[in-house]
């Protein structure tokens, strides 16, 4: 630990250094780490190494060739000094011996100097810059590490601990004017540094240069350097929100570099390098950090708040009250009036023009009158000359008092040239010029009475290039090295470097003379009432005396852009009074131009129109008196003058804590990365969002709304929009203007001064956030004087400090409350002693608008109120205790159940009583989670006799991580069966409870575990209800719901994305089932998603792999139902609902990224009779010009549908065909079942012989038989003829061979498996991808053949049997024997019983690896049966879907509900990558219209693939004829031309598990209008999918439904605003492209 204070001596061991004895030792580092070692120009490889530096040519721009090595910088010994290391100088003058300082001034704050040892350099002497009177008391939340060879030093924040800022990226240079030191940062979240145009607020750290140096420049959107000197940035961490900020002290001409390592490189040419760290847990707390050091913001006077209008040269006062008459007449809002050096005798400051401005004198009066203001501009520069009619006093006195900056001699006044030609420069560090200055400013308001003062040219400007002498050739007015500074010269349009002030020469002080030219300003200001200074040049610390403005901009639409990052620095840098000039200073401003910016500029905190000499004027009413930018501008300005008080009360925050006033969105939502590049959008403290309009010719603005609930300011409504990007209407008279929830403000009935204003009623504005609350507070006094006043919290206006009475006995007259969702049957107010409810005309609240009015209400400032309204709510449980058919009361009754019957439709009528479940027993919590021991609670009798209840259980909680957390229960005493399937969980839970987005609560009786959200408060999770059992084969627990809003489990066919929470019951079950309502189909996905109120998401899986049902209750409330295993819960907490299925992925693996040509066209059907017909089908495509790039051949083309065997028949073309297709860029896919045809003669089907030798297919336990057990698919018996007049049940007696079927789960099945499938390549046919099908498993005999499974009876016909599709059959309908044994990888022998839903998973890894093994390229595998993870390996389709108009809108449903399996169904990405379809349908004739539409909607399938059955007829595009082949090429051309996105999409998915095909309440959750849209669906966040699938067409449009046109030629597309989609010309097929960008 370094102490308090620490010094340490730095040395060089040498002057200099031959090169020829330096050999550079170069790096091996990444480019963007490089510190460049040769900043002049002139770079070659010659002189870089004479530097001692490496030379290494890139062909990226601006990384630097030549960069520096391990031989540069200083040592640390430990005992006195640091040491040079031997190197060349790069500039000379190195200092031989340097000290080091570290002070450690607060907890958050690190000081550490690096000076000369010896001499003493030049410091800043900064009016409020001091080391604490005492060291920190409390832990300091940094550390400081220092290197000892080369010498660096590292800062690390302690926690958690992480390096902030590491100088060891490059070498500490010190000389006695080039000074440089790199350090790198954690992260390229940068903002700060100026003065400069940052044409956005985060900086590109892309080797970016900003030279650092004040200067009378143009803001024209260049690198150059401005007004202000500001070696200041703040690093935004991380989602953390933790920032820290690093102030350089140094007042030298600098630059620095941003590079991408992220690193900083600082050069300066003079002074020290004295650093201060600032450590904080938010943005907003840097800021706090740095206005403490620097000095807090003043408070301007309130009005200073008013708009202001100005402009250079209105050239008499008759013409500037003819504005102020024009502008008052159309009743604007309007405080100030500003005259620029026009005003004086030839521009001589303390001067006026007694012709043109005679009556000058009078015009404060005049302003006063109508509760106005002047003000009036100062320029430093003193003219020589006389005055028209006598002497200059002001010039005499000044030379009496010797104030004048002067030449390198002391003496001789400095003469350059400004506004009044030949001028001198007050040196205001001198004591003597402050007395003068203060003094004519004394006298000049005497004269001409003024209320504050305008600052300017105080860079310090000079029209002339240093002196009208010139500058002598020293190394001060040409030093070794200059910074990247306009001009590149030092002096230019300023003073000689040499010239001299009392704190030293102008090189050391020159971005200081605006600062000292302040301080010696605000002393005659700042006398008695609060009046004002703004200032051009700056330096940090002058926002405690001084505001500013942005410069002379222009009048076009860059500038109006670029104010607002500049604005939001000026807020970082403690100068919250800051605006641009509105309507822009230079040219013509168009009317749209200034009508926009008037908009904007009403949110400015300094909001001024000003423009300059020789343009047209552009104050409000010279637009026309009737003119829409009059009525916008009175408009926006009304809503400014109404929230003054909130203004005002931000800036006394901004005073008395250091808050930001014009805030950065990323402020406040800083673990929103959206946020952090906003810089088009800004916030007035923390409540209110301002979105401009930008750009000429827009009226649709892209906006972001961060992750709040926000309301219309204008409209008093709630939008539904939130965390996301928006496209707001904004037009030609509307900006945007959003209202957080949880905000109060203070708000002020409006008038055209605030000094009429400040005499209205007072009003709240109240906009209510998630949990209904709001709180705010008011900062109230004089507006002139300092005072504390009211602060509002809650629905509670607390006063906590009344220093200050109002003359105007205010009152609040009106509450306006946002977001109130019922009507109020009572409404009180207190003010601690009575009590009074409100009268009927008192209240009005609007149900459109959701607001409550409260009106006339007279409540007095500066006393406490409470107001408050009733509300009401209930909510019942029925969870049923007598699931299975056949209730009765008696039956009820006697499992202690309570038997009520109901009229409505499904409640169950016996339900459990309240108390029914376990009991809980010992809890023993740790930091990473809980242990509970539950037992049964035996005063109710057992359910089922045939399911052994489990007594005591054991449960386990893990605090995962901060977003996940997991619960177990189980037999603590028997080991049960557990789902095999290892998912992605982190190596170490969560420990730290603040970093948890969840807190757990056990409730006792009944047991029941409660997740509660920490920001709302909202319980997510609560199994604290009864019925929870735990029996052998029957596990059940309910839990309530947030919301109606839920969506997942499958794979059964829902009839809408949103469940319908009325008693609805699935069963889950893989089977070989077509998809139907309420059939348990192929896969079995446990997970779903909710919603909350607050529209949080989060997500919630069951590890449990047996047949198991779901119910829905309207309480809202779910109930599990499984008959094995035990209950294994992980839950993920969004908390959007696309983090959601992000955390899930990431839990149970990513989807895999398939290969690009997988997502073009595909054609398949079972039914191709020969080769011959896919070879007239693949020309007739060609022909048609259809884009196609997949074709499959079911198990037609096998022999007798025998896996790894080509019908030499009917296919024997084929190897030939689909060779001759893949040179033409075609893929080709073949199906293989799991199935392993067993009646072959011996020897001649390797895959069963080889499969008995290595022992892989299914068998009975041994206890029962050694036998295999056999089922019946596809193949048939050799030899034989199948007679297709016989039933199906006959055929498979008769016809069908035996079977085995491969246990997928061992080691040596996986290998024989993939040799299999290498020969089938290799020998046979050549092939891109693999369809694997009947994998559930399907059997066309029910167990085994003869149907007798062997064993348990209970196992096949469960106690419990959950509602699956022909359930009276048993488990085994269809499928093997439950009986069935199979064997994990680990040697355990499981169950089928337990393992059945696992099947298809099993198979999907195998096939996978087989297929890279065997082509050696990513290819794709498409899977029917699934389980969660599957998508790791393959891609799904939704199964053996009819021909039929309600079938395109359940593959939407589909689709949507893969996504948050995890695997995609048919729409992409939710488990698996790839999801579809049959397009057309693969049962039932096809009918021409509904074909068309579904190829229209199929063209937006992620797995795009349209395949019918045999025996039906041809659905492929071109079997219906030119016209249909035409609309099918035109829609499929836009997917293609779109694969580059929806590519993009899927690697999204592969990398980060986004949704590729995506439920609009992804992107629009705030809207709950898209809750329940399941008719329409995007691709990614850009691109909304709006099919006709009815014989007609609804759909929508923003924010709500409408009708499109939508011919039977079309699909509606639309493309979200604000995002660029990659395309490319859509061609043939994939193998032909060329990538474009579309925008």
């Amino acid at each position: 630990m370094i102490p308090h204070w620490s010094f340490v001596s730095l040395s060089p061991t040498s002057d200099s250094v031959s090169v020829q004895n330096i050999v550079p030792e170069c790096p091996s580092i990444p480019y963007g780490e490089r510190v460049d070692c040769f900043p002049d120009p002139g770079a070659s490889e010659q002189k870089c190494l004479e530097r001692a530096c490496c030379w290494s040519p890139v062909d990226e721009a601006n990384v630097p060739w030549c960069f520096f090595s391990k031989n540069h910088g200083y040592s640390l010994n430990f005992a006195v000094q640091l040491t040079r290391m031997d190197a060349p100088s790069l500039f000379g003058a190195d200092i031989k011996e340097l000290i080091f300082y570290a002070e450690m001034q607060t907890e958050n704050r690190l000081r550490f100097k690096i000076t000369d040892a010896n001499q003493a350099r030049f410091e800043v002497p900064h009016e409020h810059v001091q080391a604490p009177s005492s060291p920190p008391t409390g832990p300091l939340k940094y550390r400081l590490e220092l290197i000892q060879k080369p010498f660096g030093l590292k800062v690390w924040r302690t926690s958690p601990e992480k390096l902030l800022f590491d100088t060891t990226i490059g070498p500490l240079v010190f000389a006695d004017q080039y000074l440089q030191l790199s350090a790198k940062l954690p992260s390229h979240n940068i903002y700060g540094l100026g003065e400069h145009v940052h044409q956005t607020f985060r900086h590109d750290t892309n080797w970016k240069t900003w030279p650092i140096f004040t200067r009378d420049a143009f803001p024209n959107g260049g690198t150059h350097n401005l007004y202000g000197h500001y070696p200041y940035f703040t690093c935004l961490e991380d989602e953390s929100g933790q920032s820290f900020g690093v102030f350089l002290m140094n007042s030298n001409a600098m630059e620095v570099t941003i590079q991408p390592a992220p690193a900083i490189t600082y050069r300066t040419i003079g002074g020290v390098l004295d650093f201060y760290i600032l450590v904080g847990d938010t943005p907003e707390a840097v800021v706090d950090e740095f206005t403490q050091l620097i000095g807090r913001p003043f408070i301007p006077p309130y009005w200073s708040l008013g708009f202001q209008l100005s402009r250079w040269d209105y050239g008499s006062l008759d013409e500037v009250k003819k504005v102020v008459e024009r502008n008052r007449q159309i009743g604007i809002p309007y405080d100030v009036q500003y005259t620029d050096i026009d005003y004086m005798e030839d521009k001589k400051i303390f001067t006026y023009d007694m012709e043109k401005f005679k009556e000058l004198p009078q015009f404060a009066d005049y302003m006063h009158e109508k509760g106005q203001k002047y003000i009036v501009i100062l320029d430093p520069a003193v003219s020589t000359g006389k005055r028209l009619n006598g002497p200059y006093e002001a010039l005499e006195r000044g030379h009496a008092a010797k104030v004048w900056v002067t030449e390198p001699d002391g003496n001789t006044p400095l003469i350059g040239e400004v506004w009044p030609g030949e001028t001198v420069f007050p040196d205001y560090t001198n004591q003597a010029c402050v007395d003068w200055w203060v003094d004519e400013i004394s006298r000049f308001h005497k004269e001409v009475k003024h209320d504050a003062l305008w600052i300017d040219m105080n860079e310090v400007a000079n029209f002339v290039q240093g002196s009208s002498k010139g500058c002598a050739e020293n190394k001060v007015n040409y030093p070794p090295f200059t910074p990247r500074i306009l001009d590149n010269l030092l002096y230019s349009k300023t003073l000689c470097m040499d010239a001299k002030h009392k704190w030293g020469n102008h090189y050391d002080v020159h971005s200081l003379y605006g600062y000292s030219m302040v301080l010696a300003t605000e002393k005659e200001v700042f006398k008695t009432n609060r009046s004002m200074v703004f200032t051009r040049s700056s330096f940090p610390g002058v926002g405690k005396y001084a505001g500013h403005w942005l410069g002379d901009n222009a009048a076009n639409w860059n500038d109006i852009k670029w104010a607002i990052p500049g604005m939001l620095e000026f807020n970082l840098f403690g100068v919250p009074y800051i605006g641009a000039d509105i309507c822009g200073f230079f040219d013509d401003s168009p009317e749209e131009l200034c009508r926009r910016w008037m908009q904007v500029g009403a949110f400015y905190p300094f909001s001024r129109n000003h423009n300059a000499q020789g343009y047209k004027d552009q104050d409000p009413a010279s637009y026309g008196a009737d003119s829409l930018l009059v009525k916008t501008s009175k408009h926006y300005l009304n809503i400014r003058y109404t929230l003054l008080p909130y203004l005002y009360t931000l800036f006394y925050k901004a005073h008395v804590n250091g808050e930001t006033v014009l805030r950065p969105m990323m402020h406040e939502f800083y673990s929103d990365s959206e946020t952090w590049g906003v810089h088009s959008q800004f916030l007035w403290g923390a409540h209110l969002l301002i979105t401009p309009v930008l750009d000429p010719g827009v009226e649709n603005v892209e906006a972001y709304i961060p992750d709040a609930i926000w309301y219309d300011f204008e409209k008093e409504e709630r939008i539904t929009d939130r965390k996301e990007k928006v496209n707001l209407n904004l037009p030609a008279d509307k900006l945007g203007l959003h209202l957080r929830g949880g905000a109060i403000l203070p708000a002020q009935r409006p008038d055209i001064t605030t000094t009429y204003s400040r005499r209205h009623p007072m009003r709240l504005i109240i906009a209510l956030d998630d949990n209904n609350a709001a709180s705010g507070e008011l900062f109230w006094d004089d507006g002139e004087s300092r005072g504390i006043l009211e602060e509002l919290d809650v629905l509670t206006m607390h006063v906590t400090h009344n220093g200050y009475t109002d003359p105007n006995n205010l009152k609040f007259e009106n509450i306006t409350v946002m977001g109130v969702t019922g009507a109020p049957v009572s409404v009180l107010v207190s003010d601690g002693t009575t009590t009074n409810a409100l009268t009927a005309s008192q209240v009005n609240y609007n149900s459109t608008r959701k607001v409550l009015y409260l009106r006339n209400l007279e409540l007095e400032l500066g006393k406490d109120y409470t107001v408050n309204w009733q509300d009401k709510y209930r909510n019942s449980r029925h969870f049923d205790c007598h699931p299975e058919a056949g209730s009765d009361q008696a039956k009820c009754e006697a499992r202690g159940c309570i038997w009520k019957p109901s009229n409505v439709p499904n409640e169950p009528w016996c339900y459990y009583p309240d108390t029914h479940g376990y009991i809980t027993g010992k809890v023993v919590e740790t930091a990473s989670g809980i242990t509970v021991d539950i037992e049964r609670n035996t005063a109710f009798p057992s359910q089922r006799s045939q399911s052994r209840d489990i007594s005591k259980l054991r449960v386990e909680i893990t605090y995962l991580s901060g977003k996940s957390l997991r619960w177990k229960i189980f037999d603590p005493s028997n080991a049960r069966y557990e789902v095999p399937i290892p998912l992605d969980l982190p190596a170490m839970p969560e420990t730290e409870e603040n970093n948890r987005l969840y807190t757990v609560q056990i409730k006792n009786k009944p047991f029941g575990i409660q997740v509660i959200r920490k920001d709302t408060e909202e319980i997510i999770w609560d199994s604290a209800v009864p019925g929870f059992t735990f029996s052998d084969q029957l596990l059940e627990i309910s839990t309530l719901l947030p919301s109606n809003y839920v969506y997942g489990f499958g794979e059964t066919e829902h009839p809408s994305y949103n469940h319908d929470l009325s008693y609805h019951k699935y069963g889950l079950f893989a089977k070989d089932q077509p998809p139907g309502y309420k059939l348990n189909s192929y896969g079995l996905h446990p997970f779903y998603m909710g919603l909350e109120k607050s529209k949080n998401a989060h997500g919630v899986l069951l590890l449990n792999s047996n047949a198991m049902d779901v119910t829905f209750l309207p309480t809202p409330a779910l109930t599990y139902r499984t008959i094995g295993g035990i209950l294994d819960f992980y839950m993920v907490m969004g908390p959007t609902p696309e983090a959601v299925v992000q955390q899930y992925t990431e839990m149970i693996g990513r989807p895999v990224l398939p290969a690009y040509w997988s997502l073009g066209f595909q054609l398949c059907r079972y039914g191709y009779s020969n080769d011959a017909e896919i070879a007239d089908l693949y020309r007739d495509m060609k022909a048609a010009k259809i884009p196609y790039d997949v074709q499959y051949a079911d198990i037609d083309y096998m022999e007798r549908q025998i896996d790894f065997k080509l019908d030499k028949v009917n296919f024997k073309g084929l190897p030939a065909l689909v060779d001759d297709m893949r040179a033409e860029g075609m893929r080709f896919i073949f199906i293989l079942d799991p199935a392993i045809a067993a009646n072959e003669t011996k020897g001649s089907y390797p895959a069963f012989d080889t499969g008995i030798e290595k022992d892989v297919f299914i068998k009975w336990p041994p206890e029962l038989s050694n036998d295999i057990v056999w089922g019946k698919v596809w193949p048939d018996y050799p030899n034989i003829t199948v007679d297709n007049s016989l039933d199906w049940d006959t055929q498979v007696e008769l016809f069908r061979a035996f079977v085995a079927f491969p246990d997928f789960f061992k080691n040596s099945t996986a290998e024989w498996w993939t040799q299999q499938i290498k020969d089938f390549y290799n020998n046979v046919i050549k092939f891109d991808g693999l369809w694997i099908d009947m994998n559930e498993p399907a059997s066309f005999v029910h167990g085994t053949v003869g149907e007798k499974c062997l064993g348990d009876a209970a196992l096949e016909n469960p106690p419990y049997m959950p509602p699956l599709e022909s359930m009276y059959r048993g488990l085994n309908h269809k499928t093997l024997c439950m009986n069935s044994e199979q064997i994990l990888a680990d040697g355990t022998r499981v169950k089928h019983y337990d393992v059945h839903n696992l099947y298809g998973w099993s198979h999907t890894k195998p096939t996978y690896d087989a297929l890279l093994s065997a082509t050696g390229k990513r290819g794709v595998v498409i899977t029917r049966s699934t389980y969660p993870s599957s998508g790791r390996w393959a891609g799904h389709w939704l199964g053996d879907n009819y021909s039929a108009w309600d079938q395109l809108l359940k593959s939407i449903i589909g689709m949507m509900e893969l996504i948050i399996w995890w695997f995609s169904k048919d729409k992409l990405c939710y488990c698996l990558y790839l999801t579809g379809a049959d397009i057309c349908g693969f049962f039932n004739h096809a009918q021409y219209e509904m074909c068309l539409r579904w190829m229209q909607l199929g063209a937006f399938y992620p797995f795009s693939r349209n395949h019918n059955s045999i025996n039906m007829p041809r659905q492929d595009p071109v079997a219906w004829g030119p016209e249909f082949a035409a609309i099918s090429r035109d829609v499929l051309n836009i997917r293609y031309t779109l694969l580059p996105y929806l590519y993009t999409l899927m690697y999204e998915a592969h990398a980060h598990g986004n949704t590729v095909v995506r439920p609009l309440l992804h992107e629009f959750v705030t809207d709950e209008n898209t809750w329940s849209i399941d008719r329409q669906f995007l691709w990614g966040p850009a691109l909304l999918v709006t099919a006709a699938l009815d014989p007609g067409a609804v759909v929508g449009v923003r924010g709500q439904f409408m009708n499109m046109d939508t011919p039977l030629s079309k699909i509606n597309l639309h493309v979200r605003g604000g995002h660029v989609l990659p395309w490319q010309k859509p061609e043939n097929n994939t193998h032909y492209r060329c990538i474009f960008i579309k925008t």
